[in-house]
């Protein structure tokens, strides 16, 4: 699906859109409280779910409030840094909790083993103390055969031991923690967190708990990334921190270079900000036409044919109604909507989960609720090519603990389900 999108698409039709805030989440006294709120969080996932028009009727308040998300680039070299709290897509997480990182087997596909890429994460802090700040993060394998046993493994309800190979990360902390001020960042380049990230050098990504016997420098997540680091250069790297007058620990320059990230297969990184759906009326959709839409004019005549006289399967009714819904703003490549009673978007009708195939929350074995869904557009900006092994999903659908429940563990694994094309579901 991803793959269906043109050129077109136009950036400017939209207007500049705020990055995500944090919210005051004292409701001590109502009025303070939204005092806080106008100061420093107006543009945050929880505050726009509760936001109501005074003007709108009662079945306009009914609505489920859908938030959408959208990338840019950074607008700065440290608006994405994780003492700001972002929202973001590609490059490597800003990681909350920068010291409890996940390691082991969590952070490698569990159907090939390789270690997982990031995808994305979502600063969404909730009314709770102890979710003062909360973000949500997914990584995902590169492999599109594992991406397609992923989705087969999904139908098994409930197995003791799951093959994953899109993993949700839980992360929060309450106001006063060991890692951020209580008060709010300034977003003017002098917010400076606390606690050291010990990140390995390859993917910048996971925590770097294994180090290089020779020069006991540079970390890494797993073998394999070692393998990979030293076939890129750092053989050479290692032997001149070794035969340095200075020790292996005293070469400052060499040690600097550590630090930066290896790899060159990490995805694009982009700021998420985000915009309410329903400022994105139908009549915006009628003057732009097909001009802005992610797919071609041929595929979207042959969808509102079939959307018009509902004739053909419920797949074709199904990717009408989303279709028609994502005209209204081509460009999200993100849906959120943490409701009792919200639903993902699905582009089809088949592969859609049942309750029953939901899991119960692993930590409490409370209940999970949908929180937000990942539509395919995001591999456009990531430049992901038009192979026929080449990744590619209908869409990522993350559901979290309904109580987002409290524990020990400092990232609590969440569930995906993930919805693939008819033509590309099948198991290799």
């Amino acid at each position: 699906m991803a793959n269906e999108q043109s050129s077109a698409m136009n950036g400017d039709s939209m207007e500049k859109q705020k990055g995500l805030r944090i919210s005051a989440l004292d409701n001590d006294d109502e009025e303070e409280n939204e005092q806080q709120q106008e100061e420093y969080a107006k543009d945050e996932f929880d505050e726009e779910e509760e936001e109501e028009d005074d003007d709108d009727d009662d079945d306009e308040e009914e609505k489920e409030f859908v938030i959408l998300g959208f990338v840019e680039k950074p607008k700065t070299s440290w608006s994405l840094l994780r003492q700001l709290f972002p929202s973001k897509a590609g490059g490597v997480p800003a990681w909350l909790d920068p010291v409890n990182l996940p390691s082991g087997k969590s952070c490698v596909c569990d159907i090939c083993g390789e270690p997982l890429q990031f995808l994305l994460q979502v600063y969404a802090p909730i009314e709770k103390e102890y979710a003062f700040h909360r973000t949500l993060f997914v990584f995902m394998c590169l492999s599109m055969n594992c991406l397609l046993r992923d989705q087969h493994e999904q139908w098994k309800r409930h197995p003791e031991k799951p093959s994953r190979s899109v993993k949700v990360f839980r992360c929060q902390l309450p106001r006063l923690n060991p890692f951020y001020p209580s008060e709010p960042p300034r977003h003017d380049g002098t917010d400076k967190p606390s606690g050291l990230e010990v990140l390995e050098v390859w993917c910048g990504t996971l925590k770097g708990d294994k180090l290089c016997s020779s020069c006991r420098t540079a970390r890494y997540c797993s073998e394999k990334h070692q393998v990979m680091h030293w076939r890129s250069g750092h053989k050479v790297d290692c032997q001149r921190m070794i035969i340095s007058s200075d020790g292996p620990n005293k070469n400052g320059a060499t040690s600097a270079n550590l630090q930066k990230v290896a790899s060159n297969t990490l995805w694009a990184e982009y700021e998420m900000i985000i915009e309410n759906e329903s400022e994105f009326s139908t009549e915006m959709v009628e003057n732009n036409a097909c001009a802005n839409s992610l797919v071609s004019k041929d595929k979207n005549d042959d969808t509102m044919k079939s959307h018009i006289n509902f004739e053909g399967d419920d797949d074709k009714k199904s990717w009408a109604s989303f279709q028609e819904c994502i005209a209204k703003a081509p460009e999200q490549v993100l849906r959120y909507c943490r409701d009792g009673s919200a639903k993902p978007l699905w582009p089809m009708s088949s592969g859609r989960p049942s309750k029953a195939d939901i899991p119960k929350c692993k930590y409490c074995g409370g209940p999970l609720c949908f929180e937000f869904q990942i539509l395919p557009q995001l591999l456009y900006y990531f430049s992901v090519k038009n192979d026929v092994d080449s990744l590619d999903w209908e869409t990522i659908v993350a559901y979290t603990c309904e109580a987002s429940c409290e524990g020990n563990v400092a990232y609590k694994e969440e569930y995906a389900w993930v919805q693939l094309s008819v033509a590309s579901a099948t198991v290799p």
